[in-house]
């Protein structure tokens, strides 16, 4: 069976916040940099006109998970083509950049921006991080 990607989409007129809820690791980031943007118990939870469109970006920047992304009308910075991986204290591998992801079954995806792969052992959506190192008190 093929599950299905949601991907959701929060505009102004400026940037375009784009939210993958199925890689998100709930580390609440967002929440705690951006309470009037973010809200989990509101519907919608994002709302895009709390925050200029510098703090958003700012916030997204920090997604742990890559869960929260964006596309920007604004000038582009050059990007680097530096990839960088990350070890979260008591948490996954935080990858930032392209990488070419090449599953067991030697299925391949291309993973742009942020991913966060599982160190614990216990995500049910390995080789990504689903939170549960939290739920098992993993350290690492």
């Amino acid at each position: 069976m093929e599950n299905k990607v949601v991907i959701k989409h929060y505009s102004n007129s400026e940037i375009t916040i784009v939210w993958k809820p199925g890689i998100c690791i709930h580390a609440g980031t967002c929440v705690k940099m951006l309470p009037k943007v973010y809200n989990p118990k509101a519907k919608p939870w994002i709302k895009i006109e709390n925050a200029s469109s510098e703090q958003l970006i700012e916030q997204i920047d920090q997604c742990p998970s890559g869960a929260l992304s964006y596309i920007t009308n604004l000038k582009q910075e050059k990007m680097s083509d530096l990839n960088k991986i990350e070890v979260m204290a008591n948490g996954p591998l935080i990858c930032s950049g392209t990488i070419k992801v090449i599953n067991a079954d030697g299925k391949e995806e291309i993973k742009e921006n942020k991913t966060a792969f599982c160190r614990c052992g216990h995500s049910s959506n390995k080789p990504y991080c689903d939170g549960k190192h939290k739920v098992e008190g993993f350290v690492g």
